[in-house]
């Protein structure tokens, strides 16, 4: 059975929270989304990491962040010393487990996203 966890491309209200394809351990984390997110640099974003993951220190974590491509961005969080994230594979109690990241505000000196239309008709 596959991994089963989705979120829409193109919601009717965003920014949108989406699944995390990946996150690495370095100084700074890289976080990959499994589509484009939408993002824009500024954007404070909330991980809700369940423990079947892996990285569960940052579950809960809040950070802006840095677009560095339309599926990835960087946060300002050490995740050296965090176990890291993996997604279970194969038939398995956790294959509905989703890695999540919530866009929860936005940097108040750039406020970028509010100035884009998110609704589509």
């Amino acid at each position: 059975m596959p991994y089963q966890c989705f979120a829409l491309r193109k919601p009717v209200y965003g920014p949108a929270m989406r699944l995390i394809a990946s996150i690495t351990n370095a100084r700074n984390a890289l976080v990959t989304t499994t589509f484009e997110h939408g993002y824009v640099d500024g954007t404070i974003v909330r991980f809700d990491i369940p423990p079947a993951l892996g990285m569960i220190q940052i579950d809960q974590m809040t950070a802006p962040l840095v677009v560095t491509s339309p599926v990835s961005f960087v946060v300002p969080i050490d995740t050296t010393n965090f176990t890291p994230f993996s997604i279970p594979v194969g038939l398995s109690p956790q294959i509905d487990v989703c890695g999540l990241v919530v866009p929860i505000g936005e940097v108040a000196e750039t406020l970028k996203a509010s100035l884009v239309n998110q609704l589509h008709f």
